[in-house]
């Protein structure tokens, strides 16, 4: 694969001045988690390198998003009336989401271990988790599926949006304040959810059909949490910690405009996917919500790590990312119905996603590593010749 020089010279002059600083005050992550990682990490052969325990917490989520496709391709396995999901799928998909999350949780403290800590480990570590939020979620909607008793297709599409921004929020604060306040839903929602699968291999799927309390229905709360924890815990918090820097005038970048650059290409893409949802001749949504929702969460991460890797170099975010481009004339094509077949034009622009976001992350993690003069995924120092 040819290597692109996708970080400039500034950001790499910006990443050798690059400290890491981070704010976690989450009980459960605090007095729970990093004491269970501490315990953990120490099991851990001291020549493992942390990149590589990252990236295999990340491929256990990647591994339940292919075997719930396999089994719930469509998601309607869920539904009643339909052949479920194995009760044995569910077990290994509360196993590897709580191995993802652990993982997750003690790469960081194997790096400080090892003495090994770089911002590539840091541009890695989060550059994976803004494309994991596709994987975790899509994998979760087929607990509830897309039934009389499920979520809709569009709902859900909706809702993934909500997960998106409210990671990307955190980076947005670490822009403008230049320290990263870690979200206190993803460690409550973690775990969960590695509960609700093991839950759900018990119980089965048609427990989720009965209504928690009179006619709320399970659906109804799953809807409500993530909509609710968005919008009272993580919205407010991330805009009192800007506006307490801007306050104390230690915001990185003084006028709005600047500040709020970064949401600009994320807004730009909602857009152009919501047309293409609404506008559909075939209903895309309906016909392919996997592939859809695949396709928006690949090219979201590929905005959020751009701006990550700003972030990061204490450089400006770029206004427009160049994926938005090319993806202008294919959601006019598919609107327009000027391609016949819609399906193919999804499957074909989500395979030029994904392999575009893929370059962009070998070519980074390989321009850093010849920076710093390390092995992304050893712990030995790369031959002097």
């Amino acid at each position: 694969m040819a290597i692109y020089d996708y970080v400039t010279q500034d950001q790499l002059a910006g990443f050798d001045k690059y400290k890491y600083s981070a704010v976690d005050s989450n009980p459960l992550s605090v007095y729970v988690m990093h004491p269970f990682w501490n315990f953990v990490v120490k099991f851990l052969p001291t020549w493992l390198a942390p990149n590589l325990i990252t990236f295999t917490g990340f491929m256990f989520l990647v591994l339940n998003f292919l075997m719930l496709a396999f089994y719930d391709s469509d998601f309607t396995a869920s539904a009643a009336g339909h052949e479920h999901v194995p009760s044995w799928v569910w077990v290994a998909a509360g196993i590897f989401n709580f191995l993802a999350y652990t993982l997750d949780g003690v790469d960081g403290k194997q790096a400080r271990r090892t003495n090994s800590s770089t911002p590539l480990g840091e541009l890695f570590d989060h550059g994976l988790d803004s494309w994991a939020c596709i994987f975790f979620v899509a994998t979760v909607y087929s607990i509830f599926g897309r039934g009389e008793s499920g979520v809709g297709v569009a709902t859900l599409y909706y809702i993934l949006w909500v997960v998106l921004f409210s990671f990307i929020l955190s980076h947005w604060e670490k822009y403008n304040t230049g320290i990263l306040f870690l979200p206190w839903g993803y460690d409550i929602s973690q775990v969960t959810i590695s509960l609700v699968y093991l839950v759900t291999a018990v119980v089965g799927v048609e427990t989720w059909y009965q209504p928690v309390l009179w006619s709320l229905l399970y659906r109804d709360l799953f809807t409500f949490m993530i909509i609710a924890c968005s919008f009272t815990v993580t919205v407010p918090m991330s805009l009192y910690n800007v506006l307490k820097g801007h306050r104390s005038n230690t915001l990185k970048h003084s006028s709005l405009y600047e500040a709020f650059l970064p949401f600009l290409s994320p807004v730009l893409l909602f857009v152009l996917s919501t047309i293409w949802v609404v506008f559909s001749p075939s209903n895309i949504l309906e016909l392919q919500p996997r592939i859809f929702y695949l396709m928006v969460g690949t090219a979201f991460a590929n905005v959020t790590c751009k701006l990550i890797v700003c972030q990061m170099s204490n450089t400006r975010c770029q206004a427009l990312s160049w994926l938005l481009l090319p993806m202008t004339p294919v959601v006019v094509l598919a609107v327009t119905g000027a391609v016949a077949n819609e399906t193919l034009l999804l499957y074909l622009w989500t395979a030029a996603v994904i392999l575009a976001h893929i370059h962009f992350g070998v070519s980074v993690v390989q321009q850093l590593s010849n920076h710093f003069s390390i092995l992304a995924f050893s712990l030995k120092k790369p031959n002097s010749d």
